[in-house]
């Protein structure tokens, strides 16, 4: 079986993988200073790290004795992330349907151990019951199961 080449483009000149795109003006020569191939932990990238976060801290007024971190990851270490360090405070509902939403039940339940948790899972496609969500708890609801 051969697939022909689609005709239609994307309307977005920048498209890239991922739910993002490339920023307006961006160029393959933007790369040509990247540490591409070298360990994070090389003397180079830990000094590229730490001017990214300099920079970022300074733009964000952020004060001196605060500390900014850079995690890998898109989304899915941004909510992981956030699993770790903003639950746990007040209760938890876990709402699951599809591959993400049931990794997250997994963190919470195993991992994380939360003890006021519900767990409100339904089969792919399906929302779970919404009208048993306490929305005085935190609440996790996977907005989309897409990488």
């Amino acid at each position: 079986m051969t697939i022909d080449k689609p005709n239609t483009k994307p309307n977005n000149p920048n498209f890239s993988s991922g739910p993002t795109t490339k920023r307006p003006g961006w160029s393959l020569s933007n790369l040509e200073s990247a540490l591409l191939g070298r360990s994070h932990r090389s003397f180079e990238c830990k000094e590229r790290l730490k001017e990214v976060i300099d920079k970022t801290k300074k733009i964000l007024g952020m004060p001196e004795n605060y500390l900014l971190g850079i995690m890998p990851g898109s989304d899915t270490g941004a909510l992981e992330s956030s699993l770790w360090n903003l639950l746990g405070q007040r209760g938890v509902d876990v709402l699951a349907w599809e591959n993400f939403g049931k990794d997250w039940v997994i963190d919470v339940v195993e991992q994380l151990k939360i003890n006021n948790l519900n767990v409100y899972e339904s089969n792919y496609g399906e929302l779970p019951n919404l009208s048993k969500v306490n929305f005085t708890n935190d609440v996790i609801f996977t907005w989309n199961g897409t990488t």
